[in-house]
């Protein structure tokens, strides 16, 4: 099986990278082609799609970082885990848990549930 913690730190690292052109290159690691990704907030499929629906986010929540509070839960080819949304050290704004299906070492599928978030 894939390194799944790897593959999940990656994963965050592009929520976490605000510049455009490495966050895209980052999006083309981590996912497969036509991955799909879904939460509360949305929906977006493709590289294109992820990318501006991360950018999107980054805009509404700058300056703050995705952490893995723990260590994900996997087997065969999907994967569970917690992520917080804070700052550093602080108490996270928002917390969520996505489970991934994982294809050829990449993420194909993003199943997004948010436990909390701010307001």
């Amino acid at each position: 099986m894939t390194d799944v913690r790897g593959l999940v730190e990656q994963y965050l690292a592009v929520w976490n990278e605000t510049d455009d052109a490495k966050r895209r290159a980052l999006v083309a690691d981590v996912f497969t082609e036509d991955a799909g990704f879904t939460d509360p907030f949305g929906a977006a499929t493709g590289h294109d799609g992820i990318d501006q629906f991360v950018a999107g986010a980054q805009q509404q929540f700058g300056g703050l970082t995705l952490s893995l509070p723990a260590e994900p839960d996997a087997h065969h080819h999907l994967a569970r885990f917690q992520w917080y949304l804070g700052e550093p050290g602080a108490e996270p704004v928002a917390i969520g848990f996505d489970v991934v299906e994982i294809a050829d070492g990449r993420i194909a599928k993003v199943h997004g549930f948010l436990d909390k978030m701010p307001g």
